[in-house]
């Protein structure tokens, strides 16, 4: 499986971080090593020191497709769950800074926290489904899919348009504003429709 990740996909965290707002979705991946499961601790690599959070709603894909039509995408996700998508954002600068490929940053050992994912009938409205992170018992991150600049569906098309999906990959949609640094000690805790999904410590 692989992990496809949607960047600046709302507005206001595109603006967050000085970046333009984008007029076709922006897409970077990480390698199946990439994804830390069943809440287990992540551990500050020895390599940044300014690792941060972006909380996603994912969906994973359950059958193959390429040249998908919008129209048709829906039926090649069943289940949608959280992530996070660390970042190790020092990094990140650096390779920006020399116009450099920035996968050191994102796509390092366990830099994608995934949660338990739950069949999509459960939602009553994908496009107006809250998700919300918070760090040690206060929120940080709290956002709607009303507000991402390129539905589930556009991804989708627009992915496959390029990359095969196949069964089990993930699609991590884009983060909301609000995301910033962990630190050694950290709980973070998200839900997702008022449903806890993730539970876990940084160390």
């Amino acid at each position: 499986m692989k992990v496809i990740a949607i960047g600046r996909n709302y507005a206001a965290h595109a603006k967050e971080l000085n970046n333009p707002v984008p007029s076709t979705p922006v897409i970077f991946m990480k390698p199946d090593t990439a994804v830390l499961k069943d809440n287990r601790a992540f551990y500050i690599p020895d390599f940044s020191s300014d690792i941060h959070y972006e909380l996603e709603v994912v969906l994973k894909i359950c059958k193959e497709g390429k040249h998908i039509a919008e129209k048709f995408a829906a039926s090649y996700f069943d289940e949608v769950g959280l992530g996070i998508d660390f970042t190790a954002r020092d990094l990140q600068a650096q390779h920006k800074e020399k116009g450099l490929p920035w996968e050191l940053a994102k796509a390092f050992d366990n830099s994608a926290a995934v949660s338990r994912f739950i069949p999509k009938e459960q939602i009553s409205d994908l496009q107006n489904l809250d998700f919300e992170l918070k760090i040690n018992g206060e929120t940080r991150q709290h956002g709607n899919t009303r507000d991402i600049l390129f539905s589930f569906e556009k991804i989708i098309s627009f992915v496959s348009g390029y990359i095969t999906l196949k069964k089990g990959d993930l699609i991590f949609t884009g983060t909301p504003e609000g995301v910033g640094r962990v630190e050694k000690g950290d709980k973070l805790e998200a839900w997702m429709a008022n449903e806890q999904f993730l539970n876990f410590d940084i160390k």
